[in-house]
């Protein structure tokens, strides 16, 4: 396990090593670019922690082994791309319905389809939140710096047990190749997180209890009598597929998430102070952006960012509270419009997009000559 320092380390590699440090002792993966670094770096440093790696025949199968692993008790993830989580979206849903923590790293690349493996995009980012059937919630962290792949990796683990979810890094191919300076903590003042579980021998225990908004997880062989299912199911995990069932289920899965909000979303104010113009970014795309704004003070515009560390939950009430303070706000993302929707429909004023079909980040003169043309 890594010890107190400051490291020279690839974005992916650090992501491999933060998961170690959060607990992480399984891992099951197909290889994909520009994702596999994590899972060769995991290879060998599970087997080095006393955990478990394997390569599954495909990313169905992967997403199935850490759901699986989950419940008998492992801190477990996966790493991927858009095309791998485009397969994993059933079981996606189906840990959600079981309330298995897991946690899954998309290391975004240009799509769809095949698109284009070795060069960026933030394309995902509503595949993840809507991409499988039905209502369901996930926690999604995107890091803009090596040092957060480190951060926020570490949070992904510890929000994954506390709410029993799927939680989502979307890193992205500029971020995940990148090599960076990471400063490691003492292990010791690195908060982590375990799931909650059920005493043994409780013969009172029920798995989906809906008295609180997230039950103690019991682990496979420790004597409780639990089933696991997609189907809608009561509190103790029988099948409850009538209109009753299903809203007593979803309402909660719903608001175990909604009701901590605040607790789960993560943001950065970047000269937002006096602004009359805030740009909206995430990811590497924010690179850019944080240097075309310090061109533009200097040149007297007043122009700050609102960075989210946490893209979903979508952060409703910031989102809000920002469109009151300035004119108008300006989502830039390597897309073609995704996280531009949801800002405008939480925003009172003006909204406009910054988009990039992918491939390359805007430059910071192209995001310069934006704000230029925006603030006329």
């Amino acid at each position: 396990m890594l010890e107190e320092g400051t490291y020279f380390m690839k974005g992916n590699h650090v992501i491999a090593e933060a998961a170690i440090i959060a607990g992480c002792r399984f891992f099951g993966a197909y290889p994909i670019t520009p994702a596999s670094p994590i899972a060769e770096r995991m290879s060998y440093r599970l087997f080095e922690e006393g955990g478990e790696f394997i390569q599954m025949e495909d990313e169905i199968a992967s997403m199935a082994a850490i759901i699986g692993a989950s419940c008998a008790g492992a801190k477990s993830m996966t790493a991927t791309s858009g095309p791998g989580v485009s397969l994993m979206l059933e079981n996606i849903g189906l840990a959600y319905m079981m309330e298995a923590p897991v946690v899954i790293v998309d290391v975004m690349r240009g799509g769809p389809s095949t698109g284009m493996p070795t060069l960026t995009s933030q394309g995902d980012i509503n595949q993840v939140r809507w991409g499988s059937h039905g209502d369901y919630d996930v926690i999604a962290y995107c890091p803009s710096t090596v040092q957060e792949c480190f951060d926020l990796t570490i949070k992904a683990f510890n929000a994954a047990e506390k709410y029993r979810v799927p939680v989502f890094i979307m890193a992205d191919q500029i971020l995940g190749l990148m090599t960076s300076n990471v400063k490691v903590p003492r292990l010791r003042d690195i908060k982590i997180v375990d799931r909650e579980t059920p005493m043994d021998g409780d013969d009172t225990y029920q798995p989906y209890d809906s008295s609180t908004l997230v039950p103690p997880m019991a682990i496979a062989g420790h004597g409780h009598h639990v089933l696991m299912t997609g189907l809608t199911h009561d509190e103790r995990g029988y099948p409850a597929t009538n209109p009753e069932g299903q809203e007593k289920l979803m309402s909660r899965l719903k608001r175990k998430i909604y009701e901590n909000i605040d607790d789960i979303v993560e943001l950065e104010e970047f000269m937002l102070e006096d602004a009359e113009l805030a740009i909206v970014a995430y990811g590497s795309e924010a690179r850019s952006v944080r240097e075309a704004i310090k061109q533009a003070r200097e040149k007297g515009l007043k122009v700050g960012m609102l960075r989210f560390k946490t893209i979903w939950p979508f952060p409703e009430r910031q989102v809000n509270e920002l469109s009151r303070r300035v004119k108008k706000i300006m989502v830039a993302e390597v897309n073609l419009g995704q996280l531009v929707h949801p800002v405008r429909e939480y925003a009172v004023c003006e909204v406009v997009a910054l988009t990039h079909s992918g491939g390359a980040l805007h430059p910071p003169a192209e995001v310069l000559r934006r704000i230029e043309e925006e603030m006329k």
